[in-house]
């Protein structure tokens, strides 16, 4: 059973990162990648259970986390990109 999860969660990452090259926008893209970092986790969850190892929790944790950060980040950027002036204003 835990084979087939890793075998499903594969081929969900495997689909988000073809949404996330052909995605018409930019936050189609974001998305996508947003998932495919939410699909990491998972993927080191039930691996790391599979496999018996002892700290798998902490890194998926961590990784939860990072990817958190980064998706705050970019949509950041995103958004201030479209607010500041361009150079052919000037």
């Amino acid at each position: 059973m835990l084979f087939a999860a890793v075998v499903a969660i594969i081929v969900t990452m495997g689909l988000a990162l073809i949404r996330a090259c052909l995605g018409p926008t930019a936050y189609d893209r974001m998305l996508a990648t947003n998932m495919v970092g939410t699909k990491a986790v998972l993927l080191i969850a039930v691996g790391g259970h599979a496999l018996g190892w002892s700290g798998y929790a902490d890194i998926a944790l961590l990784y939860a986390m990072i990817n958190f950060i980064s998706s705050i980040a970019v949509m950041r950027f995103f958004e201030y990109q479209k607010t500041l002036p361009s150079q052919e204003d000037e």
